[in-house]
């Protein structure tokens, strides 16, 4: 698998392993990781998290442009913390070796303000999509629609990766149903630390 120079990670929804595959990416591709929106930090960010397990120094992390109290929607946690988020408030680096990797906060119907989603603010960003899926029931309605809200913004899909127990019942028919690549299926790691997650990049793309 080739990927861009820089590239969005989305889930079908919260808690699918959106930050564990970016970790694996971040690891694996020796790339700088972003996330521009972090909704609650117990007990660490999604970014203080990422460098914790990859043990990647500093350089290979950008500062989120909102970092949220409540584990909440966005649009909730900046309500309670009295912020208003916009889509301007966004811009993608450019003095920084790509890979770039942007992880988005739950999945992409989540509301950022009164008016945007998720999806909105990777339209704004122009970025292709990595769509994070579980591996478990209930994956191929979750994972069909969210492909369909993808296609209907018209948003570069690269792929999907299932994260679980591999199931390929559910690989086929999302693979079939959604036309769509499956980049790579993560099973469930023992430990995670720069050693498993170098092995299971290794394994996912071959390499």
């Amino acid at each position: 698998m080739q990927f861009p120079d820089r590239f969005f990670i989305t889930g079908t929804d919260t808690n699918v392993g959106k930050t564990v595959v970016s970790a694996l990416l971040t690891q694996g591709l020796n790339a700088t990781y972003w996330k521009p929106i972090q909704s609650g930090r117990d007990p660490l960010s999604d970014t203080e998290y990422i460098r914790q397990v990859t043990d990647l120094d500093e350089s290979h992390f950008l500062q989120e442009r909102f970092c949220l109290t409540a584990p909440l929607s966005p649009h909730a946690a900046a309500a309670l913390d009295g912020v208003e988020i916009a889509l301007s408030d966004f811009e993608l680096p450019t003095a920084i070796a790509p890979p770039l990797i942007v992880e988005g906060a739950g999945g992409l119907m989540v509301p950022l303000n009164q008016y945007d989603l998720m999806i909105d603010l990777i339209k704004y960003l122009d970025l292709p999509v990595c769509l994070v899926a579980r591996s478990s029931l209930g994956t191929i309605n979750h994972t069909l629609l969210s492909l369909a809200q993808l296609r209907h913004a018209h948003i570069p899909i690269l792929g999907v990766i299932l994260n679980g127990t591999q199931n390929s019942g559910n690989r086929d028919a999302i693979a079939h149903y959604g036309q769509v690549a499956i980049l790579g299926e993560l099973a469930p790691l023992a430990a995670i630390n720069p050693s498993t997650l170098r092995t299971a990049f290794e394994q996912m793309f071959d390499i």
